[in-house]
């Protein structure tokens, strides 16, 4: 069992260069913190809009250890429901895939419309469509949690309360000035699998540039000196901008371009790319040392990409997830050692957004701590 006591170092005036314990990555309590705490508190990223295209595509997903999914309906919105039957609660989806005009119910066949409302409740009064004193379908609907779409971006917020939505991208917003998302088309998909980390080291692994030059020296060509952090309340990240001459000579294969790599707390993260190039990854929270990664590549729709190029990227990009795989899976592996419990050093220059980032996941769970 955790107490307050965790994160006191963290806290401490004088501990602004540590990060956070190692426990807070080990920690099958600390995960169950999170999901309570930060998930069910925050707008979540949790798909892509393009992977539901037709009316009636629904897909399974999990925020906050809660079972949800997530459906398009008749009228081409994507709505999000808690993914439970009002009878006996089973999960009614189960897989990807397309439920027609109705949601049915395995186990006894209560069925719900693609708004969520109930249409049928065959025998349970008794008769096939009797019901009991006091039943009314009106209130027997399935229930629906906060969802919002940016561009291809699905979020979910479980808050009674959520933030407004335009409040949360209004950073990223700022971070991206002139570029439009609506002009980015998605082109390909890398399906990273599970990785066997916490998901917080992916995310502050993207956050931070001090790794590029020496983890990337093969697959990228953007010196450390060229970078900056961005702090930006909820939106933190780090950029590259490269000259033209530079540009001009990085190898080819490489990636050698002005860069912004950009994040909306908890777990979006995007990547633009100059002057046609963007990526978006999911990070799934599995288990406290397991998650699953998801990246798009989106190409702007003048990019006139070509079907060998979009392979060249694919190849590229995961060439450099699985170098930074390599990286966080040996960060969790020393997250169990005695010496990571003050959380080791953070550079005050080019790790000042980890810190930041850190402060919000430590700031949603402190007052559970006991």
């Amino acid at each position: 069992m955790l107490d307050a006591t965790l994160l006191n170092e963290f806290y401490a005036t004088d501990a602004e260069v540590h990060g956070l314990p190692g426990e807070a990555y080990t920690s099958e309590a600390f995960m169950q913190l999170e999901r309570e705490q930060l998930f069910t508190n925050n707008w979540v990223f949790v798909g892509y809009a393009h992977q539901l295209p037709q009316s009636g595509d629904v897909q399974p997903i999990q925020v906050g250890g809660l079972p949800l999914f997530l459906l398009r309906d008749q009228q081409q919105r994507i709505t999000a429901f808690h993914n439970v039957c009002r009878h006996r609660n089973l999960k009614l989806i189960d897989a990807a895939g397309n439920c027609g005009k109705l949601i049915r119910c395995p186990y006894h066949s209560w069925s719900y419309d693609l708004c969520g409302a109930l249409k049928n409740a065959p025998y349970f009064g008794g008769q096939q469509t009797s019901c009991p004193p006091g039943f009314n379908y009106e209130d027997n609907g399935l229930a629906t949690v906060n969802c919002e779409v940016w561009h291809d971006w699905i979020f979910v917020n479980l808050s009674p309360e959520p933030m407004a939505f335009d409040e949360f991208l209004a950073p990223i917003k700022r971070q991206l000035g002139d570029t439009e998302v609506s002009d980015y088309l998605p082109v390909a998909t890398i399906d990273l699998g599970e990785v066997s980390c916490n998901w917080k080291l992916l995310m502050e692994n993207f956050i931070e540039p001090y790794h590029v030059q020496f983890v990337h020296k093969s697959t990228t060509e953007q010196p450390l000196e060229d970078h900056y952090t961005v702090v930006d309340e909820h939106c933190l990240g780090s950029a590259v901008e490269l000259s033209e001459a530079q540009v001009a000579n990085a190898k080819a294969g490489t990636l050698g371009v002005t860069s912004h790599y950009l994040t909306l707390f908890p777990n979006f993260v995007m990547g633009t790319y100059q002057p046609d190039q963007m990526g978006v990854h999911l990070n799934e929270p599995l288990a406290s040392g397991l998650t699953r990664q998801q990246r798009v590549i989106y190409a702007h729709k003048g990019a006139g990409y070509s079907d060998a190029k979009i392979q060249q990227l694919s190849e590229l990009w995961h060439s450099v997830h699985l170098e930074d795989h390599e990286m966080c899976v040996r960060l969790q592996q020393g997250r169990h050692s005695p010496l990571a419990a003050q959380g080791g050093l953070l550079s005050p220059h080019w790790e000042n957004s980890v810190r930041k980032f850190q402060e919000r996941v430590a700031d949603a769970i402190r007052s559970a701590l006991i």
